[in-house]
């Protein structure tokens, strides 16, 4: 059972990673960042390394998204720029 979570949790990280790098849209690529930070505490939590599991959720999901949101915030859309 747990070669099966381990598996979905696996295939979860490649998915996200890989439709973050496809992404136009910067927000989503963030969101995706966060989702595959959360997925790979998960991995780490499985193989029974809860200290590094909760390091990642707290820096790689917690710390960083609200990093990388703030940087998106700051930036201007190329929408925005043809209207002026």
């Amino acid at each position: 059972m747990f070669e099966v979570i381990q598996l979905m949790t696996l295939i979860g990280i490649i998915a996200s990673a890989a439709i973050c790098l496809k992404s136009r849209d910067l927000l989503v690529s963030v969101i995706l960042l966060c989702a595959m930070s959360l997925l790979l505490a998960a991995e780490f939590y499985i193989l029974q390394a809860p200290d590094v599991a909760i390091a990642e959720a707290t820096i790689g999901a917690g710390v960083a998204t609200a990093v990388y949101v703030t940087a998106v915030d700051k930036t201007r859309r190329w929408e925005n720029e043809k209207r002026d």
